[in-house]
C-alpha cells in the first residue's frame, strides 16, 4: 500500500471516529457512502478492444450509463459485468473468444464508474441497471460477472424469469456483503465496533433489507440459469470460505472451478480459466 493511500485511510479512520462519538446516524451515513464510492483507479479509461466497437448509452435513474456493442446481430447475445472500482475495458480480452462463439456482446460501466455518470453504486442499483440492460437489450443468452458484478447480476437473476438453457459465470464474486463490510474495516484499520453498527443500520434504511441478504448463497437459490463458478483460494478480497458452504449445498445447476495462486484479479486474465469460460458458453 503506498504512503498517499495509507495517509487517506488513516484520515477516514480518524473521521468515523470522531464521527462515532458525536452521532451514530451520521456515522452510518458516511460509512454508507464511503463503501459504495467507487475509487478511481488508472487505466480504467485506456484506449481498449471496445473503443472500436458500437457504443451504447441510456439513462437510468437521470444517469447515463455507457456502455458497447460488439458483432450485434449475432444469434446469441451475452453480458459482460465488471467489479468494484472497475470498469468493462478491463474485459475486453473476452470479446474475440465471444465473437467466434457467435455471440453479440453488451458491456457498460456500472453508475460512477468508468465512461457512466454517477458518484456513487452499491448493489442494487447494480442490480437495477442489468435488469435495464435486460428490457433493452435482451433477451440475454450468457453473462459474465466478476466481484461486485457477481453480487449484483444474482440479485437481479432472483428477479428475472429465465429460460434454464441461460448460462451465467461467476468470477470471484463478492459473495457475503457482510464479509466484504469485515473486509473494507480491516482495510481501514478500523476496529470499532459501533461504525460497523451504525453502516449496518444505514444499508437497512436505504434498501429495506440487512446486510445479510446481500448474499449470493442466499439469491442463486432462486434463479434456473446454468452458472460456472470460478473461485481461487487465494482470493483476499472474495474469501473462498464464504464459497465452500454453496458448494457442500450440492446445487444441481452450479458447476464450480476452483484455483490456486490467481487470486482476485489475475483469475480473470488467466488463459487456462478464460479457454474453461468459453468451452462453457459454447
Amino acid at each position: 500500500m503506498n504512503v498517499q493511500k495509507k495517509l487517506a485511510f488513516k484520515i477516514i479512520r480518524i473521521q468515523l471516529q470522531v464521527l462515532s462519538k458525536v452521532s451514530p446516524r451520521l456515522t452510518g451515513k458516511q460509512s454508507f457512502r464511503l463503501f459504495t464510492t467507487p475509487i478511481a483507479l488508472p487505466g480504467h479509461k485506456r484506449i481498449s478492444r471496445f473503443n472500436t466497437y458500437e457504443p451504447l448509452s441510456f439513462q437510468w435513474n437521470n444517469l447515463c450509463i455507457r456502455g458497447y456493442r460488439c458483432n450485434a446481430g449475432a444469434p446469441k447475445k451475452a453480458l459482460i459485468l465488471h467489479g468494484f472500482s472497475s470498469s468493462v475495458h478491463t474485459f475486453d480480452h473476452f470479446i474475440e473468444p465471444l465473437i467466434q462463439q457467435g455471440y453479440e456482446v453488451l458491456a457498460f460501466d456500472a453508475p460512477a464508474h468508468g465512461h457512466s455518470e454517477g458518484k456513487t453504486a452499491h448493489a442494487l442499483d447494480y442490480a437495477s441497471v442489468i435488469t435495464h440492460i435486460l428490457q433493452l437489450y435482451g433477451p440475454l443468452d450468457a453473462y459474465i460477472a466478476h466481484s461486485f458484478g457477481g453480487l449484483g447480476l444474482a440479485l437481479a437473476l432472483e428477479n428475472i424469469s429465465v429460460a434454464p438453457d441461460v448460462k451465467v459465470v461467476f468470477l470471484a464474486p463478492a459473495t457475503e456483503t457482510t464479509t466484504a463490510i469485515q473486509k473494507g474495516m480491516w482495510m481501514l484499520g478500523i476496529q470499532n465496533q459501533k461504525i460497523q453498527e451504525a453502516l449496518e443500520k444505514e444499508i437497512l434504511k436505504v434498501s429495506g433489507k440487512p446486510a445479510q441478504w446481500f448474499s449470493i448463497r442466499r439469491a442463486v437459490q432462486f434463479t434456473r440459469a446454468k452458472i460456472l463458478w470460478i473461485h481461487d483460494a487465494d482470493d483476499d478480497i472474495t474469501p473462498i470460505s464464504d464459497v465452500h458452504p454453496i458448494i457442500n449445498e450440492k446445487h444441481p445447476h452450479i458447476r464450480f472451478h476452483l484455483t490456486n495462486g490467481l487470486g482476485h484479479r489475475k483469475i480473470y486474465r488467466n488463459p487456462e480459466v478464460i479457454e474453461h469460460i468459453v468451452s462453457f458458453l459454447s
